[in-house]
């Protein structure tokens, strides 16, 4: 891509928040680094860090818009802050420590403000979470956001609700899909999510009181039958991810 097509091309905010992350945040960051040549700005929202993360982080300072480190409330207080701070109009990726991008949408360009444009995540190098939208996405967090572009024109203010712990991603992306964005898959859109986290994390009460929030009791209760059918069925339990993935 030469420097007058980097240009043109809209911009793509990565935001990286971590907290203690000094294992696995270099590979993160080198991922992003990799794809200098795209129009990129870099943010990393750490949450205080008292191990060597800020000195990982100032290894690669020149290469880094913005960098913080002060204390948050949490995964999505520190990924509200990081949104702040993104450049208007801009598409915002969010990346957790260990998380890597594989490859980005070939050509930004086509893309309109209201298109949130997803792909595929790679988990453990071998396990693909094929992330779709529809009416699945009322039920479970069908959308994971290691491979999730939404341009920060779609929510102005700060867009994770606090008062969901784990699924404040899926609230915004319900949110989302009932303010009617167009979702589009891009097939060159591919990243690596880190094992473990909070994606571990399986809260069916707060997954629940997040669809009834936004579709009401009975997409809420058809969600409900998937979760009791998911946990007693032994062959439904290889569909784990029907559960929902938060972060």
């Amino acid at each position: 891509m030469s420097v007058s097509e980097k240009v043109c091309e809209p911009l793509i905010t990565i935001i990286t928040v971590v907290h203690n992350g000094e294992e696995h945040l270099e590979q993160t960051i080198e991922s992003v680094l990799n794809h200098r040549q795209r129009n990129i700005e870099y943010i990393i929202i750490d949450g205080g860090s008292t191990d060597g993360t800020v000195g990982i982080i100032k290894k690669y300072e020149p290469n880094i818009s913005f960098w913080q480190s002060q204390p948050d409330n949490g995964i999505y207080d520190a990924m509200n802050k990081g949104w702040a701070v993104a450049k208007e109009n801009s598409y915002i990726l969010y990346l957790g420590s260990g998380d890597k991008i594989i490859s980005l949408p070939d050509d930004m360009s086509k893309y309109k403000l209201d298109d949130v444009i997803y792909g595929k995540v790679f988990i453990e190098d071998k396990l693909i979470f094929n992330s779709s939208a529809g009416f699945r996405l009322k039920i479970y967090n069908s959308l994971h956001h290691q491979a999730l572009l939404i341009n920060k024109s779609l929510s102005p203010a700060e867009p994770f609700d606090l008062n969901f712990n784990v699924y404040a991603d899926f609230d915004f992306n319900q949110r989302l899909m009932k303010s009617g964005v167009n979702f589009v898959y891009s097939e060159e859109f591919k990243a690596f999510a880190m094992p473990g986290g909070i994606s571990t994390v399986l809260d069916f009460a707060e997954s629940l009181r997040v669809i009834e929030k936004n579709y009401g009791l009975i997409w809420s209760s058809v969600a409900r039958a998937g979760y009791w059918g998911m946990k007693f069925l032994p062959v439904l339990k290889k569909l784990r991810p029907f559960a929902g993935v938060g972060l």
